[in-house]
């Protein structure tokens, strides 16, 4: 427990150090004046993350160099010293100088001359003070830190629940959640929304032929070939499950989603990923189902799930290698004059030629 003496009266240093150094405090520091007490405490360049070395100052308040009091608001002003107790010392009790003191920060003060037990109580009673409010202040940092931890730990929590693990991406449950909002949005905008299924072709041969840990890297190339593909923000990549992947369009049209299902099937084949034991081919391909549809309010993204999920269908049953498309349109229904009813149809965008001799275009 160091202790720290400002007082401009050598005898009254000594006696008071003495005194305290007789009564267990091994490490009593001493100043003649205000700048010598602020070089000891560091007021200029205090270490933000170090504890204060001193522990308590006994201050007197006639100093040649500056007042006590004014010096004690400057000792409280610094922040790593503004809960070291500090018990002004002085001959002037009067209640007006006493106000002073404690405005600029005392916590106790000591009439001069100082009674040896009246001075040890006091400042006793300051360290315990000191040592309450420091564990206060670990309490506190405590929480800080712990409460940090558990925000990191669920933005963790959050990510990873959103995450497909192996890939990267967004997963089946987050795609379920952008899906109903992006449905709810074109609903309000009145502007198209279109979704891309996306299957790799024999992808069971895949991983019977090279592994599954090969696959798990299949499936993690394809994933962030997908993701680098999607340029604006509002399209989202996600795996939908196995080696199903999903892409949201929103605010796009049927010859947008049309281009874009193309793109993805040229980039995938174009990354040349052996499969030797691929019916279509020597590399890795992707078969993709496409919908298109004008979202109404009291609808379903559902419908529109499975609008791609038979394309994608129909488009494996195809030759796979391939896009499959199903196109919106209109019409107006007899019963309910004035509303049109969106009839999905579909419309076949191939790839290259299949090699199964019955396939139709």
């Amino acid at each position: 427990m160091c202790v720290l003496i400002v007082d401009d009266c050598t005898t009254a240093r000594r006696n008071l150090a003495t005194l305290l150094q007789a009564h267990g405090y091994s490490e009593v520091l001493t100043a003649a004046s205000v700048r010598e007490a602020f070089d000891l405490l560091q007021v200029e360049g205090a270490n933000a993350d170090a504890e204060p070395r001193i522990q308590v100052v006994l201050l007197d308040v006639e100093l040649p160099d500056m007042n006590g009091i004014e010096a004690c608001r400057r000792i409280k002003a610094v922040e790593q010293l503004h809960h070291v107790p500090i018990l002004m010392i002085t001959g002037m009790t009067d209640e007006e100088t006493l106000q002073r003191a404690f405005d600029a920060g005392a916590c106790d003060f000591i009439a001069k001359p100082c009674q040896p037990a009246e001075l040890l109580a006091r400042l006793r009673s300051a360290l315990n003070l000191k040592c309450e409010i420091d564990r206060c202040r670990k309490r506190e940092r405590d929480l800080v830190r712990v409460t940090e931890q558990l925000r990191e730990l669920n933005d963790e929590l959050s990510r990873l629940a959103v995450l497909d693990e192996l890939t990267g991406i967004a997963n089946r449950r987050f795609f379920n959640m952008v899906l109903e909002q992006e449905w709810g949005r074109s609903a309000r905008t009145v502007v198209p929304l279109s979704l891309l299924m996306i299957d790799i072709d024999h992808f069971k041969n895949y991983n019977d032929r090279y592994g599954h840990q090969k696959g798990d890297e299949c499936l993690r190339a394809v994933a962030g070939r997908l993701k680098g593909l999607m340029k604006r923000p509002g399209d989202q990549v996600a795996r939908y499950g196995g080696e199903e992947f999903v892409v949201i369009l929103s605010h796009t049209a049927a010859r947008g989603a049309r281009d874009v299902a193309e793109r993805v099937r040229q980039a995938i084949e174009e990354m040349a990923l052996e499969h030797a034991c691929s019916p279509t081919g020597g590399c890795v391909t992707v078969s993709v189902g496409v919908a298109t549809v004008l979202p109404e309010r009291n609808g379903s993204a559902g419908s529109l799930v499975a609008a791609a999920d038979q394309a994608l269908y129909d488009a494996k049953r195809m030759g796979r290698n391939r896009v499959r498309f199903f196109q919106e349109t209109w019409r107006e229904p007899a019963t309910l004059p004035g509303r049109p009813e969106a009839v999905m149809q579909p419309m076949t965008v191939d790839g290259p030629p299949s090699t199964n001799e019955d396939d139709s275009p």
